[in-house]
């Protein structure tokens, strides 16, 4: 027996001992009585930048405990690697080195792939996958087609964190004190055409489905409730006018009676009302650049004191009726991915919302009813403000919910 440990040469023999044998080889058993039971441990694909770090042999050894514990109790186990190797970031370091982004990307595969192997990770290297292979993303791009032909990926335009020296998107995880996780530059706020997965058509499923999960903690299922968010609600059409162009601005609430108290529309920093009244408003334009330059993650957001800047937009209706204009108020935290390009806050009844609810996309006859009840009330209250005046009767108010209370005498 040695009396020290050499480790190149004991974890060489041991590391080939373990190549000849398969000992890592993961295959299919047959149907029957001694067949193991199946346990897959996959790890985050590593990018290859060129050679690995700390992070990596952290999170390499985590993913090979478990996988050699399962091994141990039995599992026939599943542990494959393959690299994240596909987009911008290595076309970019590409032309960075002067050298074709395949061989960039290859290169630094072979190089990382033998620093992994000499750590000895129970690694089946047969099942080892590049995404940059043809033979890999063709199956992407067949995924994804059949995806878009069942209508479950759609295209829109969509707020992204932008990193001018790599010309990329960061998700916001690699947005760190507002610079790029890896050049540091400050990042931007761009709005971009994005294909879309409609995950949302499977909201209902997912919601219904949360009673049928054994053993979860009623605390997880509450979070995964409130993280789908279902609301019931209708989007309400405010019209305006841009540049000779007549559009709607869709508001979704789900206090639909209380519109008649509805005194002004909050819109994203973002959106075309605000861009067009930055133009002609210096403190605005301020305003929207502040925003582009904020936070993105939920997280953040809700820790932000709210802020906003006024640019008023007047109702078609101002030169019939000079108080039934509807301010659009541009405000920090009315973002439009959450579905809606806008959002309507009710106050005291200062503005009169007849038109909109007539073109609403999906207000239903409750709204209407409720519209008309707060027709008969404002009719009633003028007959009785004569009667009101000598004393004999008490005005009703109207409340945010359109109805109608009396004071007491």
């Amino acid at each position: 027996m040695q009396t020290q440990y050499d480790p190149k040469t004991i974890e060489r023999e041991a590391r080939e001992h373990w190549n000849r044998s398969g000992a890592f080889r993961a295959a299919e058993e047959p149907p029957g009585p001694g067949r193991r039971p199946k346990f897959y441990c996959l790890s985050m694909f590593p990018y290859p930048s060129g050679k690995l770090h700390m992070g990596h042999v952290r999170n390499y050894t985590i993913g090979d405990v478990m996988a050699r514990f399962h091994r141990m109790r039995g599992y026939n186990v599943l542990q494959p690697m393959g690299w994240d190797a596909f987009g911008l970031p290595a076309e970019n370091a590409a032309m960075a080195n002067g050298v074709p982004p395949a061989k960039w990307s290859y290169d630094n595969i072979a190089y990382m792939k033998k620093q992994l192997q000499s750590l000895g990770f129970a690694i089946d290297w047969e099942r080892e996958l590049a995404t940059c292979s043809p033979g890999y993303y063709r199956w992407n791009q067949w995924l994804f087609l059949r995806m878009l032909e069942r209508g479950l990926v759609y295209k829109k335009t969509g707020i992204v964190n932008w990193d001018p020296m790599d010309q990329t998107v960061l998700a916001n995880e690699q947005v760190i004190d507002g610079r790029g996780w890896r050049t540091g530059a400050p990042v931007e706020k761009r709005e971009i055409p994005m294909y879309y997965m409609r995950i949302t058509a499977y909201a209902e499923e997912l919601l219904a489905s949360l009673d049928q999960l054994p053993g979860w903690p009623e605390r997880v299922k509450t979070m995964q409730a409130n993280w789908i968010g279902k609301s019931h609600g209708v989007n309400i059409g405010f019209p305006y006018e841009l540049g000779g162009e007549k559009n709607i601005l869709r508001v979704f609430t789900t206090r639909a009676d209380t519109l008649m108290g509805a005194t002004f529309c909050a819109v994203a920093a973002e959106h075309p009302l605000a861009a067009h009244a930055a133009r002609s408003n210096p403190k605005l334009a301020a305003f929207v650049e502040e925003c582009k330059r904020g936070s993105v993650m939920e997280a953040e957001l809700a820790l932000l004191d709210k802020k906003h800047a006024d640019g008023t937009f007047r109702h078609p209706s101002d030169h019939r009726r000079k108080n039934r204009s509807l301010d659009r108020q541009l405000r920090a935290y009315g973002l439009r991915r959450r579905g809606s390009n806008g959002r309507a806050r009710a106050r005291r009844a200062r503005f009169c919302v007849r038109e909109e609810v007539r073109t609403a996309d999906q207000a239903g006859d409750r709204c209407r009813r409720q519209t008309l009840l707060d027709r008969r009330l404002a009719a009633l209250v003028c007959r009785l403000r004569p009667l009101r005046q000598l004393g004999q009767i008490q005005r009703p108010r109207l409340s945010e919910r359109g109805g109608c209370h009396r004071r007491r005498p």
